[in-house]
């Protein structure tokens, strides 16, 4: 187990779960809707200990985590170790990670006009699947 995962073996086995969790899920989940699967896995995991392993998960940069309009966090295992955005349903949560070339470059290049370095940013876009809106694909 990793050095995330370092404290007593119950905290150990606990922040495990979430991982096993995550990797399992596939789309964003709140820390409240992961907790809520893993009550139902019957696994002993407090919502404390859920918040906590997705804190040190972002802190790893294991996690991807995005905030929809006038919405709560939500979570999910990274599957790219590098930088990408992702197009989020607003409905059902699916997610599709792509890279942003475009992006990158304004980015870039709107921070040197301002004179700012060690730039860092996210971007999601929002809005309705083809499953969620009724298209055929």
């Amino acid at each position: 187990m990793s050095d995330m995962l370092a404290g007593t073996s119950r905290n150990t086995r606990q922040r495990a779960e979430v991982l096993t969790l995550l990797d399992e899920v596939p789309d964003f989940r709140t820390a409240q809707q992961l907790h809520a699967l893993l009550v139902r896995r019957g696994a002993r995991v407090g919502l404390t200990t859920v918040y906590r392993t997705l804190q040190l998960l972002l802190d790893a940069g294991e996690v991807d985590v995005t905030r929809p309009p006038g919405g709560e966090q939500l979570f999910r295992k990274c599957s790219r170790s590098q930088h990408h955005h992702h197009l989020v349903c607003r409905q059902c949560g699916a997610t599709v990670e792509v890279e942003g070339p475009a992006v990158e470059r304004w980015a870039d290049r709107v921070a040197q006009e301002h004179g700012f370095t060690d730039v860092g940013h996210t971007l999601e876009i929002f809005g309705t699947c083809q499953a969620c809106a009724g298209i055929a694909g």
